[in-house]
């Protein structure tokens, strides 16, 4: 440990960001208030329970945690069973229930809560360790040990509080310091996030018996956090999309909310520039459907998000909870950090939420997006996501140009997400490569074959691309968005640009306009649904789901064949695709060729545009 405080100068200038525009110095002359002091005091309890007692809303969110805490009193404690590589798993449900456990105790002072939660904090303590070949397990579990140690330490026997105080200090902090585990520090995703936020409760939590140690760490996270905050910019829109949203920014908000609990403020890093945005991001991500626009490695639920209430709170902005109000009359809770809610949330109001006022969200970015719908309170109402971006960011797909798409409550065009990890690491599946010969592409969900975009003469499309949002309009009767995807596509076609549209709230369109090279190709134009679908004609299908009908036409070229594919792999390490089908054609381009592709997708009750109705796309303006 003698070498900390070297190694967090060297850091610091080989990477450029030594808290450039932050004063530091409150790190070294900031006294640490008492326990317990991660996210709140004790003298914001009273006050938090009186505002519970007014309020229906917040008592209801109260209730929840505590009869989820209720559930976990007779649960066996956890075991240290690895899965693969990672202890993750056990991590995150010791996090969720010490934080759920301590907030019970702390609020109702009933020593059910304290008891369990002490035995399952001893338990872990305990564990040979927390697996730093994988820190994620390590940063985790550190906050969550934290956590117990910090808010229950006065009524936590002093034999308890060695056993736990020296597993956060041997078990997560010192090998946050050995090179051979911190290389997240130099990460510019999710994994600096949750391991910067655990390695700072844990310095917090012990901090009187280790002082320079956990200064160290503090200035060693504030300063590397700036990578993947940069993230952020310019816009808010966050490269892993919105699952790995919730992980990161949520550990994120976790580590800015204990310093500035501590110091009095956050040392500037919620003013990086795109991160106040960011949560307008988030609530755009979500379609009309209620079904998340899961791109990447994302899934496609979509609920109760206890960042949001802090966003909500910072920017004085409470239409960025439209959404998460729908979540209370609904099963609430069930988040590891969902407690964290009750201190974000503090003070807001949640009835009558109005609507956000704009129909149409775009941001740039590593993966820019742009997202759009024809209403926020119908639910019947269209809803794009449109994807640009690259298929190097991390956990990317090469899904540059897809789509989804919601009408009548349904979702017509949908992303499969993420496959489960083990399961294709258990496989010998390498799948973390980046590159364009990476094992990773030729997972089934990855590659550009399963997404609702192009695929030229069957090849994938370039790792080394991106592609911006090129321009957009927010008119209410046009809502578009294009992206050139021209060197996603690099040595398959010279030029290749795709539009996306909703018009007069009516419909959707989808144009492609490319030009092949001194080649012929092949083009793949490609949807996947979960409808069932009928060719009815050449260049038209009926998509059917839960009683409700949408009509795909292809307005231009003239008469292609529609046709459906599986979504089924041959391959045994892919997963299943249950109940969904592949929609489109394929087309035949000569050399040196220009064409264009038009599709509507036209939810039922609605009138088909005609063909000269479509402009370019450099006409497609307010």
């Amino acid at each position: 440990m003698k070498n900390s405080f070297f190694y967090i100068i060297l850091f610091s200038s080989l990477f450029g960001f030594s808290g450039k525009g932050q004063d530091l110095s409150s790190i070294e002359s900031t006294k640490i208030p008492a326990h317990p002091r991660l996210l709140w005091f004790e003298d914001d309890i009273s006050p938090l329970l009186l505002e519970i007692s007014k309020d229906a809303n917040w008592s209801k969110i109260h209730k929840t945690i505590l009869a989820e805490s209720d559930k976990m009193i007779p649960l066996p404690t956890l075991e240290r069973i690895q899965i693969g590589k990672r202890l993750l798993d056990k991590s995150r449900e010791c996090l969720k229930r010490v934080f759920y456990l301590s907030y019970s105790y702390k609020v109702t002072k009933e020593k059910k809560y304290l008891e369990r939660a002490e035995k399952e904090l001893l338990k872990v303590s305990n564990f040979s360790d927390w697996n730093p070949s994988h820190f994620l397990d390590v940063a985790e579990m550190t906050m969550a040990v934290a956590i117990g140690y910090d808010w229950l330490f006065e009524s936590l026997s002093e034999d308890s509080r060695r056993v736990i105080k020296d597993a956060i200090l041997k078990k997560g902090l010192e090998p946050s310091m050995n090179a051979k585990h911190n290389s997240w520090l130099k990460a510019t995703h999710n994994w600096n996030q949750v391991c910067n936020a655990g390695m700072t409760f844990g310095a917090l939590a012990i901090y009187e018996d280790n002082p320079e140690l956990a200064k160290n760490i503090i200035r060693r996270s504030i300063t590397s956090i700036q990578l993947p905050m940069a993230d952020y910019k310019p816009d808010g829109a966050y490269p892993e999309g919105y699952g790995y949203w919730v992980y990161g920014t949520s550990f994120n908000l976790m580590l800015l909310s204990a310093i500035e609990k501590i110091y009095g403020h956050d040392f500037k890093l919620s003013e990086t520039d795109g991160f106040l945005k960011t949560a307008a991001y988030f609530e755009n991500l979500v379609g009309t459907s209620g079904k998340a626009f899961n791109y990447s490695d994302a899934q496609g639920g979509a609920g109760l998000t206890a960042s949001v209430f802090w966003f909500a709170n910072k920017t004085k902005e409470p239409s960025l909870l439209f959404n998460q109000v729908k979540y209370l009359d609904k099963k609430i809770g069930g988040d590891r950090l969902f407690p964290a809610i009750m201190i974000w949330g503090r003070g807001l109001n949640l009835t009558n939420i109005e609507e956000p006022k704009k129909l149409i969200w775009t941001g740039q970015g590593p993966n820019p997006v742009a997202l759009m719908r024809s209403a926020w309170g119908d639910p019947n109402a269209l809803y794009i996501g449109f994807k640009a971006g690259s298929p190097s960011v991390n956990h990317g797909h090469m899904d540059i140009g897809s789509f989804v798409m919601d009408a009548i409550g349904q979702r017509w065009s949908m992303d499969f997400g993420m496959q489960e990890y083990e399961s294709l690491e258990s496989k010998g599946i390498k799948l973390w490569g980046k590159e364009q010969g990476s094992q990773r592409w030729d997972v089934f969900r990855y590659n550009n074959l399963a997404h609702s975009t192009l695929a030229i003469d069957g090849q994938y499309q370039k790792v080394d691309g991106y592609a911006k949002i090129e321009g957009f309009t927010d008119s209410p009767a046009f809502l578009s968005a294009q992206s050139d995807l021209t060197s996603i596509y690099k040595g398959q076609l010279n030029k290749l640009s795709r539009g996306v549209a909703i018009v007069n709230k009516s419909y959707v369109v989808i144009r492609d306009e490319m030009e092949t090279s001194e080649n012929s190709k092949v083009v793949r134009w490609n949807m996947v649904t979960p409808a069932k679908v009928e060719i009815n004609d050449k260049g038209q299908a009926t998509l059917t789901q839960n009683g409700k009908k949408l009509f795909l036409k292809v307005l231009e070229p003239n008469n292609v064949e529609l046709k459906t594919w599986t979504t089924q792999s041959s391959k045994d390490y892919d997963a299943p695709n249950p109940n969904t089908l592949f929609v489109g054609f394929e087309l035949a381009l000569p050399k040196n060729a220009t064409q264009n592709i038009t599709v509507m997708l036209v939810p039922e009750g609605n009138k088909f545009p005609k063909k000269n109705e479509i402009k370019p796309l450099k006409q497609w303006k307010n």
